[in-house]
């Protein structure tokens, strides 16, 4: 997330591509609809939008025992996470493209 924040949209979608990330597939997968959305509610073009804000917060988590040695177990945590993406429009915010 650091890679993208504060980063066009067009510039973003390069460095998610060329990134050997896993994540970067699901945060493509996220920006494509945040740009979708905002083009389809405040009719924007994708050049016009860059990335605002972009955080990941913990999610959910799954626990699970798993057994171990001796009859005994442990808990196993599956942890899950929310990741968060705002974007806006250069007109909107009055910064420079550069």
């Amino acid at each position: 997330m650091d890679l993208i924040r504060g980063v066009s949209v067009d510039e973003a979608f390069n460095t998610l591509r060329m990134t050997r990330k896993r994540a970067s597939a699901i945060v493509a997968k996220l920006l494509k609809s945040a740009v979708a959305t905002a083009g389809e509610r405040h009719d924007t073009e994708a050049e016009e939008l860059y990335i605002k804000r972009a955080w990941v917060d913990g999610g959910p988590m799954r626990k699970t025992l798993w057994p171990r040695p001796r009859g005994m177990a442990t808990r196993k945590r599956h942890r899950t996470s929310h990741v968060n993406l705002v974007v806006a429009s250069y007109e909107e915010t009055g910064e420079d493209e550069t």
